[in-house]
């Protein structure tokens, strides 16, 4: 299999716009001029800019894409010359020809502005510059199915490193959850305290929802992992008689697999790659939106790491603004709102779409690119979130213990009858609402015309049900069946 990315000079600039993402590789792969090209596209995503984790913000850069184009060429005439379909010798000059290549940008620019798609103007630069591969170079393919296969192996390489940073934030989500099994806090239902559960309770949920969504993306990009090498509309007549052996050969150079049915409209595949891309990101904004509110002034109960200004505001001094939480909001919101492009990108009509095709080429990188820096960046926040056990301790009795309604009505049922308890504590809740006087308190006063003042006397700690347990079922799943492959 050949090295993805082979490669590529970029010369005259930097391309900004439509068939690759921004940015340009390490000056070890790529040399390119700084800055964008006049008259280009000059947009700036401040966010990925300032936030994004740069392996994916680069992992469809100009040089990785063409560098996968020719990958694909160079496999299909590998392919074909095995197959007899060219000659070997021009199988072997376009191996060793297209090893290293110079690639003007303004030039395929110009030339992808006036064909519509990059390809045939990268084939007349290669014309051009390496003339000994123009005969058979591309033979039998059409654009569609270098660029859509090209697209596969990017996405496949793109969503493993996803799955690796994915895992990292698994493994610190595991050790934080068991750290805390038994750290009690308010469990919070419709914005209020509800009963008491522990903190790490609460992260085992996070920590579930990480792994199926992980789980469910990396089912998506096996299935999205198929080569297209169909032809102009399906049928593979320009491939001539061994067409399908040769797709076949070529989808095993590349590490890829073949069903043998064009999918050049049919775009399920990809879809769900998005939706699993967007389904990860909110996963990660959950956390953030949680770490945001538990850091409120008013609750306290967790705050961000960082070192000294961080969070910091210009004109309050005391300020600690959640800024990581904040920027996870932000880039999984991009996400989302990426993810939906592909769903309309499905709708492309029969052999070859008319424009739905185009809407991928910027939303699937750039969709890469804010998934994978919302989990990065999750990554950091759950590394470095401090926990203040204290303070959780103390919320749960900031209202004078009606936290412990519940428990107390479930202990009063068998006594009273489950309903005549309900209303009993309901009442019994409100007043100490009122009066201020603990609940506790309150329901022993009441209680002991009743003879049964002792059952008043209730500690959070006592009533949390399952919580440890779940922590316990979550970290082992994580840990063994339930941790993705990457």
């Amino acid at each position: 299999m050949p090295v993805l990315g082979r490669p590529v000079r970029c010369t005259r600039g930097r391309h900004s716009g439509s068939f690759y993402a921004r940015g340009c590789d390490p000056p070890d792969r790529i040399a390119a001029v700084a800055g964008r090209r006049e008259g280009g596209v000059a947009i700036d995503l401040p966010l990925l800019d300032v936030f994004g984790e740069a392996r994916f913000v680069e992992a469809f850069a100009a040089d990785r894409t063409i560098g996968a184009w020719l990958d694909v060429e160079v496999a299909l005439a590998r392919a074909q010359a095995e197959a007899g379909v060219i000659p070997d010798s021009a199988a072997e000059t376009i191996r060793v020809e297209l090893e290293s290549v110079e690639i003007d940008h303004e030039q395929l620019e110009e030339g992808a502005r006036l064909v519509g798609y990059p390809i045939l103007p990268l084939l007349q630069q290669l014309g051009r510059s390496h003339p000994d591969v123009a005969s058979w170079l591309h033979f039998g393919a059409t654009t569609q199915d270098i660029m859509d296969t090209a697209l596969v192996i990017l996405l496949r390489d793109a969503c493993r490193g996803i799955a690796h940073v994915g895992v990292e934030l698994g493994d610190t989500l595991a050790a934080l959850a068991e750290s805390h099994r038994a750290t009690p806090m308010a469990g919070r239902t419709h914005g209020q305290q509800a009963v008491p559960i522990t903190f790490g309770m609460k992260v085992a949920g996070w920590l579930e929802e990480i792994a199926r969504s992980l789980a469910r993306l990396g089912e998506a990009r096996a299935a999205a992992e198929v080569v297209q090498l169909y032809g102009a509309a399906g049928t593979s007549a320009a491939y001539g008689p061994l067409s399908a052996a040769t797709r076949r050969r070529t989808a095993e150079i590349l590490g890829l697999g073949c069903d043998d049915v064009p999918w050049h409209s049919v775009r399920d595949r990809l879809a769900q790659v998005a939706a699993g891309l967007g389904v990860l990101a909110a996963a990660t904004s959950r956390i953030a939106l949680e770490v945001i509110d538990l850091a409120r002034s008013e609750i306290a109960e967790v705050r961000e790491g960082g070192g000294r200004l961080a969070g910091a505001s210009s004109t309050m001094p005391q300020k600690a603004n959640p800024i990581l939480s904040e920027t996870i909001v932000g880039l999984s919101g991009m996400a989302g709102a990426l993810a939906a492009v592909p769903l309309r990108a499905m709708t492309g009509r029969h052999e070859r779409s008319a424009g739905e095709w185009q809407m991928e080429w910027d939303s699937l990188p750039l969709l890469v690119a804010y998934t994978g820096s919302s989990l990065a960046r999750c990554g950091d926040l759950v590394a470095g979130l401090y926990v203040d056990r204290a303070r959780m301790a103390a919320n749960l009795d900031i209202d004078g213990g009606l936290i412990m309604a519940e428990a107390l009505m479930i202990r009063l049922a068998p006594l009273l009858g489950r309903q005549e308890a309900h209303d009993v504590v309901y009442d019994l809740s409100a007043a100490a609402r009122d009066s201020g006087v603990p609940l506790a308190e309150a329901a022993r006063s009441f209680l002991a015309d009743r003879g049964l003042a002792e059952q008043a006397d209730l500690e959070p700690a006592s009533y949390l049900g399952e919580a440890e347990a779940i922590v316990d079922t979550a970290v082992e799943r994580w840990r063994s069946a339930r941790r993705p492959e990457v």
